[in-house]
């Protein structure tokens, strides 16, 4: 007696339809005349709709159903198809790689916008305008070294931070004063004192509902003594 094991079937081209669907697709490619493989292919083709309800939300619902079946017959099914037969180079096609940008950031705690900034910055004329740029890109870089580094930063270090990176064209004032912004860590033992204090007080609250439901009780059962 011979078993039929997975190991030894064909792989499964949809698992989605599962091995029945693609039984019944490959027997239609094995019948004689067009009638035929037209008739059973729609009837292939109803059945891969109702096992898949999830694809009627689908605008071209019917159009996927006939590729699919192609698929599954390794597109060696010869039917009357209402749609395009699909190719396995348009099926397989693989997408484009992607290149990703090549471009080393020299300080990753400022990021990349902040050079393109600097660049822009170099080729204002308005002195004015200027000034006003740069002062809001060093509060920038100030915030963003605050964050990433998660410690405090002197201002006089973010000017020269922004004077080497635009090679010495951005200057600011020896006496500017940027947003002060300081990293401040939680105080020890915050996070064990409320959770004691939110304790106590949960604690307390189910004590205190705990004596009004026994003085509650309590009263009841003196009047009950009174009759």
């Amino acid at each position: 007696m011979e078993f039929d094991y997975n190991s030894t079937r064909k792989r499964l081209i949809l698992a989605e339809y599962g091995r029945n669907v693609q039984n019944m697709v490959a027997y239609i490619c094995t019948l004689p005349t067009k009638e035929e493989r037209n008739r059973h292919a729609q009837v292939v083709i109803d059945l891969m709709g109702f096992l898949n309800p999830h694809l009627r939300d689908v605008s071209d619902f019917k159009h996927k159903l006939w590729d699919h079946l192609h698929i599954i017959s390794d597109f060696q099914i010869d039917v009357d198809s209402p749609y395009p037969k699909p190719t396995p180079g348009a099926i397989h096609a693989k997408p484009e790689t992607l290149n990703y940008p090549q471009h080393r950031i020299k300080y990753k705690h400022y990021g990349y916008i902040i050079e393109l900034m600097i660049e822009k910055a170099k080729k204002i004329e308005d002195p004015e305008r200027k000034k006003t740029m740069v002062q809001a890109m060093a509060n920038f870089m100030k915030m963003a070294y605050v964050t990433w580094n998660k410690d405090s930063v002197s201002d006089d270090h973010i000017v020269d931070d922004l004077k080497e990176m635009s090679n010495g064209q951005l200057v600011l004032d020896e006496d500017v004063n940027l947003t002060k912004l300081e990293f401040k860590t939680p105080p020890p033992g915050n996070r064990t004192k409320s959770n004691t204090s939110s304790n106590q007080q949960s604690g307390g609250g189910q004590k205190n509902r705990q004596q009004q439901h026994k003085n509650q009780n309590n009263g009841g059962n003196k009047k009950r003594k009174r009759f």
